[in-house]
């Protein structure tokens, strides 16, 4: 039977997504020969894209058990952006989201830095970008 270092090494990218979606884990142990994870994400959204990681990892995940309830007072995490020379709000949202298109989400993200899609950024603005 795998240790808890070994489990943890094959599950480490779930766990590092877990703590940087801001998951509140509580534990992280081996319980009946599989990995035992539980804890709480900040949204549904989160919730998913952390099975999505697990099956990612291992699509029957047989040595896993995962147990995570929903907690809305966590923050969901912020992604920010720091704008360069020759950015623009569609190549922005292209480099994210792989389509230029959705840049108004970014303007959405930002109220008071960014009005509509005639907003002028600069060099070293930061702005938020959600996740899609």
């Amino acid at each position: 039977m795998p240790t808890l270092e070994e489990y943890k090494a094959k599950y480490q990218s779930v766990i590092d997504f877990c703590k940087a979606s801001n998951v509140r884990l509580e534990h992280v142990h081996v319980q009946d020969g599989k990995l035992y994870i539980s804890g709480a994400a900040p949204s549904e959204r989160i919730k998913n894209r952390i099975w999505d990681k697990i099956k990612e990892v291992d699509p029957i995940y047989a040595d896993l058990t995962c147990e995570l309830s929903i907690d809305s007072s966590i923050p969901e995490p912020t992604r920010t952006y720091t704008v360069v020379s020759g950015d623009s709000l569609w190549k922005i949202a292209q480099k994210h989201y792989g389509n230029g298109a959705l840049y108004p989400k970014i303007i959405a993200a930002n109220p008071g830095k960014l009005k509509d899609d005639k907003s002028v950024i600069h060099p070293g603005d930061v702005l938020v970008v959600p996740e899609q």
